[in-house]
């Protein structure tokens, strides 16, 4: 009884912390394909898309696309300070553009502060 009673205070301890576990790469890079820098943020908030909610996008030669491949709560709050719907942050990333929406297979959140 006691190891349950001691698993359970554990598990409300713990359960908050792997909550707030947040990923800064998405896929693994292809050495054979060039990576590029681009500014990342909310297409909605930042860049100037028109959509229906927070959605992660990139701006590649001054043209904003949504990203397919990453999601915008994967790196963390959208409305944090440093957060994508609050800043336009750096990515380096790896995909392509088809339509008008940027498929991704690799992409890396650099440090808040870091620049193009």
């Amino acid at each position: 009884m006691k190891s349950c009673i001691c698993l359970l205070i554990s598990s409300l301890f713990l359960l908050p912390l792997l909550a707030q576990h947040t990923n800064s790469i998405i896929g693994k890079p292809d050495p054979s394909k060039k990576t590029m820098l681009v500014e990342t943020a909310c297409g909605e908030c930042q860049l100037g898309l028109h959509g229906k909610s927070c959605d992660l996008a990139i701006r590649i030669n001054g043209k904003a696309y949504f990203v397919d491949g990453a999601h915008i709560d994967s790196f963390g709050d959208a409305h944090a300070k440093d957060g994508f719907c609050e800043a336009v942050r750096t990515a380096e990333v790896q995909g392509q553009i088809t339509g008008n929406r940027f498929k991704a297979t690799y992409f890396k959140l650099m440090p808040s502060g870091s620049k193009k």
